[in-house]
């Protein structure tokens, strides 16, 4: 058969060559086949398939849409109308799904998020509930919300495990947590409220801290607010101190600090410390247990200082500190400040960046209080980069239990007739309703002196002025005075 084509084609170009042209007829075309079966044509002359009653293969195509007043001729022969609907329906579910089928599955992936986040801290959170179960009076645990743990991020569920580690390591304590940053009572803030206000006694929807040093005008005390305890027949000097906390903005608590944060943070208190010095109304040096710092002590002049009640004892020995990380790469970064006298003295890294000290011997509480604010002010005016605070809670320590003023104020008085027999029962329950308390000389759970002489103190720290404390150390001299009179 091709050889039949050919032959024809050549034919017909020879004829064109030589200027013979015709057309070929349909009865030589169909000698060139050999189907094997005549092809059938209709009544129109087309030809038709061989399958039977299809229709004709050269009728008129049929087209879908076609407008012919718009000289729209159709979009797709109507044959293929099945096919086009398969991939049309096809690329809207495509399309469906890219931009709105993720929605149906938010859920299961929040879930799955969520259970991640929860099995990396599994077992923390199956403690903790046990621990709330076995010890309610842990504040950290009893303030803890699983259903909000589940909901935070995976850093903060990590930050938060670690601002409660010592309540988790230690199911005994009573406040059990530590923030280990600056920020963490606003980042947490429904926690550090639910516990600050556990601890503290206080309703955080109906109260709000604030600092005031002022004296002058509080009702009940004298007009020019000096607080004279010698109105109430004391006549030689009381031994006072009150000591406060700050912690630098720039730096993470001492909880979550490296050993270099700790060496930077006392490196950048040198300056603060050359001014103290310098200044005639403190001089005095300061003293660092850092290896290779300047003002390195020795281990002698360190053990003399700590038997002086001046410097603060190896921290690594308390279990608390050190399930909290306050404790971590000792002595690095620890040292203190003494002036001259002695009666002020700034303690280094040791469960806040900065305890500041002032004591004195005097009959006017205003004393020592008055050097105290004399001397945060300088210090603070000193920082690099300023001390952190809290607009709800105010000054940031790393121990709830000293949020708010950061401070305890206490006096030494002597009281043989209330503490006859070596007993304190009597003041305790003299001065409980005042919110003061009472214990010996050496701190909690310490004798009381020989001569009936005791350690009284303010409890409230928080939700309470710096001026009311001092209120409150004045009223319970006076108290227990009459008392002891009465006795």
């Amino acid at each position: 058969m091709p050889a039949q084509v050919f032959r024809a084609l050549r034919l017909s170009l020879a004829r064109r060559v030589q200027g013979q042209q015709r057309a070929v007829s349909q009865d030589e075309l169909m000698k060139t086949r050999s189907y094997g079966d005549q092809v059938r044509t209709n009544e129109s002359g087309n030809m038709a398939k061989l399958a039977p009653n299809k229709w004709d293969a050269n009728a008129p195509m049929e087209w879908f849409c076609h407008v012919k007043a718009a000289g729209l001729g159709g979009f797709w022969p109507w044959a293929m109308t099945p096919l086009v609907c398969l991939v049309a329906s096809l690329l809207g579910k495509f399309l469906y799904e890219n931009v709105h089928g993720q929605d149906q599955y938010d859920g299961q992936i929040a879930d799955m998020k969520k259970d991640h986040k929860m099995s990396l801290h599994a077992d923390t959170v199956k403690k903790i509930m046990a621990i709330k179960e076995s010890n309610p009076g842990n504040i950290a645990i009893a303030s803890f919300d699983e259903a909000e743990f589940a909901g935070m991020s995976e850093a903060d569920q990590a930050r938060l495990v670690k601002i409660m580690a010592s309540g988790i390591g230690n199911p005994g304590s009573e406040m059990g947590c530590y923030a280990m940053n600056p920020t963490d009572y606003d980042d947490f803030h429904t926690f550090f409220k639910k516990a600050l206000g556990r601890y503290h006694k206080v309703n955080l929807d109906e109260k709000k801290h604030s600092n005031d040093w002022e004296l002058k005008g509080k009702a009940g005390l004298p007009a020019d607010g000096v607080l004279d305890v010698s109105k109430f027949g004391i006549t030689e000097p009381l031994s006072m101190r009150i000591r406060t906390a700050r912690n630098l903005k720039k730096f993470p608590l001492a909880g979550a600090m490296s050993e270099d944060d700790r060496k930077n943070m006392e490196l950048a208190m040198g300056p603060v410390f050359e001014a103290l010095i310098k200044n005639p109304e403190f001089g005095g040096s300061y003293n660092s247990l850092t290896p290779g710092h300047p003002n390195k002590i020795s281990e002698e002049k360190y053990q003399e200082l700590v038997k002086a009640h001046i410097m603060f004892k190896d921290m690594s020995a308390d279990s608390f500190l050190v399930d909290a990380g306050i404790a971590a790469h000792w002595p690095h970064g620890r040292g203190c400040y003494v002036s001259e006298d002695k009666g002020f003295i700034i303690w280094v890294g040791e469960e806040d960046h900065l305890r500041i000290m002032a004591m004195a011997k005097s009959l006017k509480i205003n004393s020592v209080f008055d050097r105290l604010k004399a001397a945060i002010d300088k210090v603070e005016d000193l920082i690099p980069g300023g001390c952190a605070k809290s607009a709800d809670f105010g000054v940031i320590t790393s121990c709830p239990t000293n949020m708010g003023t950061g401070m305890r104020a206490s006096v030494h008085i002597k009281i043989p007739n209330l503490t006859k027999g070596g007993s304190d029962e009597k003041a305790v329950s003299i001065l409980k309703p005042y919110n003061l308390g009472v214990r010996g000389l050496g701190g909690e759970h310490t004798p009381i002196g020989a001569d009936g002489t005791v350690d009284i103190s303010p409890k409230g720290r928080f939700c309470i002025s710096e001026a009311e404390i001092a209120i409150a150390l004045y009223t319970g001299v006076d108290k227990v005075m009459q008392e002891e009179s009465k006795a």
